[in-house]
């Protein structure tokens, strides 16, 4: 085996222990505050064990929230992402601590201890993730790329690859139709390819390839691979089968989603009302129009129904028919930019979810006359309508405000074919990091009207 190869088998014990070290010393950080500040103050002090449990459970509940947020992929996110990922898992956490202590104190307790703890916490972890990063970027270099794609060039995966030049470096690009001899030579001389967008018989013979020889392979899904990624292995005595149901959410799980968006909902609400009011007021201070902006939407099985954001556009901003935001669009106030920055703008959506027109995780919704329009040139699309539209989703949570229909419906799709409660907390959770990432909230490009690419 070459150098290269023996080099990359060590790249995730390089990741393990840089994530040891955080999981360390951040559970460290929350001991020596429990055994100094807490546990000493209750009525009824807990034992060597007990004490080793609550800790223990703090570090749980911290590998948990950060897990979720991607925070552990040091080889994938970028150090300003991670910082700020490892910074929203830290504040989740305390927060969720300090509910654990006050329940175990019987009452609320002062959180100025936890306040050092997060503060400490962060303070390491932020230089930690700079050094780690420097130290992976000089062990292993950006991973030559080699793209064979199909009748359309893949200019703009080809730009978010090389938005990630930390990772990879775009080498050479033939489409799938050239000679084959002289596209297998070409494979020959890279250690990994991107295969975007081709024929199934032509895409299988390069896998195969590649697996023979040892070529890691990047694929862009089609809709059929989700489907039979997310159906059931069986087999039929010595066959193996793969069982895709079809039939979108068992209900059971229907029922338990409901409960979720209720409760949810209602918590959202009783928390949210003082700032809902002082949304209010800045909307209708500013221009004298109406607070709320409603609009007739798409939910499961094709259903229309009014959903309701606080208005963030001019009162004339449609007078050319519908059409998404784009990026500087003039129509936004300033007021809007403030609340879509922030996503407040969708708040009132949470009574739309207690009234059960929508749930508060799944697809988003678009309008009937966008839908159809993507429907032209995707006929999928409708597949997104096997479950209620959401509040947020998996394609909010991975995708951006300017993702393209396809691979919106693509993430949409993953997150029908396997759904789970909780991969519902998990979108949640991760819907709280979204906040402070500038990219999800970007519009269209100017000479765009939908997100369709033309």
């Amino acid at each position: 085996m070459d150098k290269p190869r023996i080099k990359e088998r060590y790249k995730h014990l390089v990741n393990l222990f840089a994530n040891i070290v955080l999981v360390a010393v951040e559970s460290f950080a929350f001991a020596y505050s429990w055994h100094h500040h807490y546990s000493i103050a209750l009525e009824n002090p807990y034992f060597k064990n007990g004490d080793i449990l609550v800790v223990l459970f703090y570090m749980l509940i911290m590998f948990f929230v950060t897990n979720t947020f991607n925070g552990y992929r040091i080889s994938y996110q970028r150090t300003l992402d991670l910082c700020i990922t490892h910074i929203v898992a830290i504040v989740t956490t305390n927060v969720l601590a300090f509910g654990l202590i006050s329940l175990i104190a019987r009452g609320l307790v002062f959180p100025t201890s936890l306040y050092k703890v997060a503060s400490f916490q962060v303070a390491f972890v932020v230089p930690w993730i700079i050094l780690v990063r420097y130290v992976y970027k000089s062990l292993y270099p950006p991973r030559e790329l080699f793209f064979i794609y199909g009748d359309r060039a893949p200019v703009e995966l080809i730009n978010k690859f090389k938005s990630r030049d930390d990772k990879f470096e775009i080498i050479g690009a033939m489409k799938y139709t050239t000679y084959s001899r002289r596209l297998y030579q070409e494979i020959d001389n890279y250690k990994a390819i991107v295969v975007d967008d081709i024929p199934a018989q032509e895409r299988n013979d390069i896998l195969k390839y590649c697996y023979q020889k040892g070529i890691r392979v990047y694929v862009t899904p089609k809709i059929s691979d989700i489907i039979l990624n997310a159906s059931e292995k069986v087999h039929l005595f010595d066959t193996p089968l793969y069982l895709a149901r079809n039939y979108g959410i068992k209900t059971s799980q229907l029922f338990a989603k409901r409960m979720e968006d209720i409760i949810i909902s209602l918590l959202i609400m009783i928390l949210s009302s003082p700032f809902m009011l002082i949304i209010a007021l800045a909307v209708k201070l500013y221009d004298g129009g109406p607070v709320f902006y409603c609009q007739e939407r798409l939910t499961k099985d094709h259903k229309p129904f009014m959903m309701y954001k606080f208005r963030s556009m001019k009162m004339d901003s449609e007078t050319q028919g519908a059409q998404l935001a784009k990026k500087n669009d003039d129509r936004i106030t300033p007021v809007g930019k403030i609340i879509r920055r922030l996503h407040v703008d969708e708040l009132p959506q949470i009574f739309s979810v207690l009234k059960g027109d929508m749930s508060f995780v799944g697809p988003r919704p678009e309008r009937e006359s966008i839908h159809e329009e993507y429907k032209q040139s995707i006929p999928e699309f409708d597949f997104r309508l096997k479950v209620k539209a959401g509040l947020t989703g998996f394609a909010q949570v991975y995708g951006k405000y300017n993702t393209s229909p396809y691979d919106k419906l693509k993430l949409d799709l993953t997150y029908i074919e396997n759904y789970s409660l909780f991969l519902d907390i998990q979108i949640i959770l991760m819907t709280v990091r979204i906040l402070f990432v500038k990219d999800n909230t970007e519009g269209i490009d100017e000479n765009q009207r939908t997100a369709e690419k033309k």
